[in-house]
């Protein structure tokens, strides 16, 4: 009997772990179309090695970096959030070896209920994966930035930039790249003009701003 037992409780106990499992397998399949696009594009145009990689979500895929960053190679895409790139990382990232990891993810994390000690931790695996591989690489996280369409969700962003800001200030290989104040007008709100119609994603002028506090965070 108590043998019996024994074996329904690990099974109870293993049942939660097996459907974690399943449903990080499915989270990552969707992304694999994505990503199998990415990796033939990149090995049609090799990266540098001892480049700069900009990895991340939507945000990243849809910066045009040929002006302001021409040698850099984009990695992002879209919906992602911290834990798939870290997923996809070996794929799209580490293989070229860069010297520089500009990172921008976090955005639909906080969206789709993570906390924000959810969203260091996340960044903190993301670091420790790359840095497994690649000691001395800089990696640059770009803070979760206000926007017009999840202005609600402006403090939970706030307290995970905050964590990730001081875990950054840790260790001397990461950095962190604010980008809050300079999207933020003088009524403390999200200047539109920074945002297409979707209230999310950026216009010419949002990644100017971008653009800008990258160069000045990798001086």
């Amino acid at each position: 009997m108590c043998r019996l037992t024994l074996c329904a409780s690990l099974v109870v106990m293993a049942a939660p772990a097996l459907s974690q499992s399943a449903k990080d397998a499915d989270r990552y399949a969707r992304w694999e179309k994505e990503i199998t696009a990415l990796e033939k594009k990149q090995a049609e145009s090799p990266p540098e090695k001892s480049g700069i990689v900009f990895a991340g979500s939507s945000t990243v895929r849809l910066w045009d970096l040929t002006t302001a960053f021409p040698k850099a190679t984009n990695s992002g895409f879209g919906g992602s959030e911290i834990r798939d790139v870290t997923h996809f990382a070996d794929r799209i990232i580490l293989k070229h070896e860069p010297r520089v990891i500009v990172f921008y993810a976090g955005d639909n994390d906080v969206k789709s209920g993570r906390t924000p000690q959810q969203v260091d931790e996340d960044f903190e695996a993301f670091v420790s994966a790359v840095h497994k591989q690649l000691p001395k690489t800089k990696v640059y996280f770009i803070s979760i930035k206000p926007s017009v369409a999840r202005w609600s969700l402006f403090d939970v962003q706030t307290k995970a930039n905050k964590l990730v800001k001081d875990f950054c200030e840790r260790d001397e290989r990461l950095g962190y790249i604010d980008v809050v104040p300079a999207m933020l007008g003088k009524d403390g709100n999200p200047v539109p003009e920074l945002f297409v119609k979707d209230g999310l994603h950026l216009t010419p002028k949002g990644y100017e701003i971008f653009n800008e506090a990258v160069k000045k965070g990798m001086k």
